[in-house]
């Protein structure tokens, strides 16, 4: 070992790993802070780059090519540069901390970062919030990795780089905290909380310095008043069901894409239908916050000299029907993007969907009862009222609204959208978008002490391999043997090759084991019993539970390839296994 590698070795081992998570939750938390900046700033820069010089309608064409260039170029990096899938950044997150001990690969500190620049640049209709929050998580792992923290506050610090992510982009370290508790986390403590503290903080503060102090969204509000509340609950109802449309409409899309197999043709498939919905709808074109602006500043919204469709949409209740189609294809936009090569989030468009339900709900409540309700109002609370249908964190929304556009006068407004929103999405769906399709596979840690014990045990590690194995074609005198060697009651039979065939328990030979004149006319194969299920080695703990349910054994054999024999898993060692990890849960 060098000198220099010595003395900073030496320097580590004088800190407890406690002291090490709270230093490096800062250095992460400024790291991804710096992420968050430089994304948005590529983002403005190519955007600049590519639109800036237009002086003609015959340029404006180019908003139907630009999309679907800027997915190539993704694609291509993608494809033969990173080799990784590195979409769907939030539920990778989810994945990493669930099935992969929070380890994410250290290309992903950059690779999403470069890819979403593009695909947003270019205009891509998607969000740049996820991938910085799996750009934030993978700072946090690959440092935890670096500096030998364990898995539990690996786990932490992953959050932490999520969390700052968050609260950098957005400059909301209040909601940073509540988005990794809400959504990536689970049963983290109140001891736990002080490394995502610190790292929001440190993000927000390099926000700050590079792009100032002043909120996401500059809004004009009005003052709240309690006559406009049921308006409000009407507005969570509506943002609940248009969450349920959200969500099943992105997953039942990306099916039917995951069904062509040919990249190319299937970029080719997306940038084209992208391009006719941007042609139609121009708020379709990037993130989409630049037509949201004017509407949380009390602006008309009228869609007349946008498009040709705009153009034709002409009357009073024209207009709120071409916000109510922006909203509904800015879905679909999303999904093409996503699925044509693109890399990009949810978290954006579901900002800028429940900006136009929220104003599609006032202009429709104004024009039936004229200036009933504040309109600018109504959009800020409804990208609140989606956040909290589509990602099922009521907390986060309400939260995150309120510090990006400087909206605390309306917390009432905002938390009574926001959790009816969520109740009714919960009539229908149990998971967020980001956790259903894991959750179905039965990989999500929740919140759930005892679904997140079950989670994170690993069936490897609870394999039980002293059992002493017996060939199949053994003799009794050669089991007898095998017998006195052994300390457990159950003795695996396998093949020659080694497959596992059945077992026998001590009890099924104890009658003949001392009838000596029986040693070379008894096979192993005469004692021989099926085993009522197998394990797997990479089974998933809920799926070995199951087994052992149903089967109501004691323990089960577990193979590998080809049904090679491993070993046993008991629930014995299970619930001694899930204990301990309870313990470790319940003592932070």
């Amino acid at each position: 070992m060098l000198p220099r590698e010595r003395r900073r070795r030496n320097w580590l081992d004088r800190l407890s790993e406690r002291d090490r998570l709270l230093i490096l939750s800062v250095v992460v938390g400024m790291l991804a802070g710096f992420a968050a900046v430089l994304l948005t700033g590529l983002i403005h820069l190519i955007r600049h780059f590519l639109t800036s010089w237009f002086s003609t309608d015959a340029h404006y064409a180019l908003y139907l090519v630009y999309p679907g260039a800027g997915m190539l170029l993704s694609l291509l990096l993608v494809r033969f540069l990173i080799k990784d899938d590195i979409g769907h950044g939030v539920t990778k997150v989810l994945v990493a901390v669930s099935k992969n001990e929070s380890r994410i690969k250290a290309h992903n500190t950059w690779s999403s970062l470069l890819t979403s620049a593009l695909t947003i640049g270019f205009g891509g209709s998607v969000g740049a919030e996820a991938p910085i929050v799996y750009t934030g998580a993978a700072i946090g792992s690959n440092f935890a990795r670096l500096w030998g923290l364990s898995y539990r506050n690996m786990t932490i610090l992953l959050g932490a780089g999520a969390a700052a992510a968050v609260a950098g982009i957005f400059k909301a370290p209040l909601a940073g905290v509540l988005f990794t508790l809400e959504i990536l986390m689970f049963n983290i403590s109140m001891s736990s909380i002080m490394p995502v503290l610190f790292a929001t903080v440190s993000a927000t503060v390099v926000t700050y310095i590079f792009n100032g102090q002043s909120p996401f969204f500059q809004c004009t509000i009005t003052a709240f008043a309690m006559r406009n509340l049921p308006f409000y609950v009407i507005l969570g109802v509506v943002s609940g069901l248009f969450s349920l449309y959200f969500l099943r409409m992105t997953l039942w899309m990306e099916d039917r894409m995951a069904l062509r197999r040919n990249p190319f043709l299937k970029w080719l498939c997306c940038a084209v239908g992208l391009g006719v919905l941007i042609f139609l709808f121009p708020p379709l074109y990037g993130e989409g916050y630049e037509s949201l602006i004017p509407l949380l500043n009390g602006a008309s919204g009228s869609p007349e000299g946008t498009s040709i469709l705009g153009t034709l949409l002409q009357g009073e209740w024209m207009v709120p029907l071409f916000f109510l189609l922006v909203a509904l294809f800015k879905v679909v936009s999303m999904t093409l993007t996503n699925a044509g090569g693109g890399v990009g989030g949810t978290f954006g468009p579901t900002l800028v969907v429940g900006g136009f339900v929220g104003f599609t709900v006032a202009r429709t409540i104004n024009l039936v009862s004229p200036d009933m309700v504040p309109e600018q109002n109504f959009v800020l609370v409804g990208m609140a009222g989606l956040m909290a249908g589509v990602m099922q964190a009521p907390m986060t929304a309400i939260f995150l609204i309120a510090e990006i556009t400087g909206g605390y006068g309306l917390f009432l407004p905002l938390i009574t959208t926001s959790v009816v929103s969520f109740g009714v999405m919960r009539i229908f769906e149990q998971y967020s978008i980001y956790s259903k399709r894991i959750a179905k596979a039965g990989e999500l840690l929740t919140h759930d002490s005892d679904q997140s014990v079950l989670t994170l045990l690993k069936t490897t590690d609870l394999i039980e391999k002293d059992f002493v194995p017996v060939a199949i074609d053994a003799t009794l005198g050669e089991f007898v043997n095998v017998i006195s060697v052994s300390n457990r009651n159950i003795f695996p039979v396998t093949d020659s090759k080694g497959r596992f065939q059945g077992f026998v328990s001590l009890e099924s030979v104890r009658s003949d084991m001392f009838r000596t004149e029986l040693y070379d006319k008894k096979h192993v194969y005469n004692y021989v019993r099926s085993a009522p299920e197998y394990v797997h080695e990479d089974e998933d703990m809920k799926s070995v539970m199951r087994k052992f349910e149903t089967t109501e054994a004691w323990s089960l054999p577990v193979v590998g390839a080809e049904r090679s024999y491993v070993g046993f898993v008991s629930k014995s060692r299970i619930f001694t296994a899930y204990r301990d990890e309870l313990r470790k849960l319940s003592s932070e």
